[in-house]
């Protein structure tokens, strides 16, 4: 099947696109609101995309109402976020911080997720998830005939559940596994990591 995409709608392609470019990785973005409440959401348009400095680039289109999301407002105000990778077994909740709230009302406390200090940064990460980057905000970019904002966010310091990590050589190692990342596929649909496998590069 070959398919046109240039008069095609914007969600028609969204919907094309996110079940074709599988799997992805989501971005639990735990923000602060103007009136210090938190908003926590997911975002599957997310991906690292530079390493010097070290960058991650969310992209986040509008509430379904057309106003604007509130981390983009969140980000483009307070500059400060904590991108949390979740595991598979927090789908449920995953999901659940993906519905549209009013602004100050807390996905935190709506589904009672337990957060922890981290030392010497503005915000708490989840205690649960066994990655997550503590960045702030380099750089932002609208794009697109429906407008989708772009924010690239760079991360100062990363958190990683220390059952996930060995070193080698004086190399952090992270196991995979351990993490066992929760994917987003297309629809409603989640996946796991499944088998993990090595193949060496050509020398």
């Amino acid at each position: 099947m070959n398919i046109e995409l240039n008069n095609m709608s914007s969600t028609a392609v969204y919907h094309l696109m996110t079940q074709t470019v599988i799997p992805r990785p989501i971005a639990w973005v735990l923000s602060k609101n103007n009136d210090d409440s938190l908003n926590f959401a997911p975002f599957s348009y997310f991906n690292a995309v530079c390493s010097d400095p070290p960058l991650c680039m969310l992209s986040m289109g509008k509430k379904p109402d057309g106003s604007t999301k509130d981390t983009v407002a969140n980000l483009v105000e307070e500059a400060y976020c904590v991108v949390h990778i979740a595991h598979a077994q927090q789908a449920e909740v995953v999901t659940a911080t993906a519905a549209t709230l009013n602004y100050g009302e807390s996905e935190i406390e709506a589904n009672q997720i337990k957060l922890v200090d981290h030392a010497g940064w503005p915000l708490q990460r989840v205690a649960d998830c066994p990655i997550a980057y503590l960045c702030k905000v380099h750089s932002t970019q609208q794009i697109g005939n429906v407008q989708q904002q772009i924010i690239f966010v760079e991360a100062i310091e990363l958190y990683i559940d220390d059952k996930a990590v060995t070193k080698s050589n004086n190399r952090i190692q992270v196991d995979a596994l351990k993490v066992n990342p929760l994917a987003r596929l297309g629809a409603s649909q989640y996946a796991n990591l499944g088998e993990v496998f090595t193949k060496s590069r050509p020398s």
